[in-house]
């Protein structure tokens, strides 16, 4: 039994420095944990809507689909959405207004540059605290807390990005996240 316990503290001796240092710096490990994702995410997005020549911004590979435009004039507006509701305010834009109105590629970057730029201000300004309160959710979502409400939005861009993704493919393009790093 004595044995035991001592095998047990001596890997937490090397779990716990592990697991602390893997963690962002400072405090809120939490809510910059989720920051952190969203720059990811962020920044694939931005790099793919600034790689894609402007003449294939409508493009789409089936009638069925949005085109390339489209998704991230889509993902400005639910960028608004997400990010007004963490913010505890009405979104200035509805999830469909930029696919609505932006059709050429300097409309739909400007669009998300600057839902982008709103969201920042969100995930930069958030603490663990705040990120467990609780909010109401877009979309009839009900109640979660902020943290679920800041990850779905990560998520819903991820996933956006998984379809951007195969429209640079199938354009001849290599996707920023598969690009060399340098």
């Amino acid at each position: 039994m004595r044995r035991a316990v001592v095998v047990v503290l001596l890997a937490l001796l090397v779990a716990v420095p592990a697991a602390v240092s893997a963690q962002p710096p400072g405090g809120n490990p939490i809510s910059k944990s989720i920051a952190q994702a969203w720059e990811g995410a962020k920044n694939n997005v931005k790099a793919s809507a600034d790689m894609m020549p402007e003449a294939n911004y409508a493009f789409k590979p089936v009638d069925t689909v949005r085109t390339y435009g489209q998704i991230l004039a889509h993902l400005a507006g639910a960028n608004y959405v997400f990010c007004a509701a963490a913010k505890g305010e009405k979104a200035p834009h509805a999830e469909d207004d930029f696919e609505k109105t932006a059709t050429t590629k300097a409309a739909i970057v400007k669009a998300l540059d600057a839902s982008l730029a709103y969201c920042d201000a969100v995930y930069s300004g958030m603490t663990d605290a705040r990120a467990a309160e609780a909010v109401d959710m877009p979309f009839g979502m009900g109640k979660g807390t902020r943290s679920l409400l800041l990850m779905g939005n990560t998520g819903h861009v991820q996933e956006h990005y998984g379809n951007i993704v195969t429209y640079l493919r199938i354009k001849g393009l290599v996707p920023p996240s598969s690009a060399p790093r340098r």
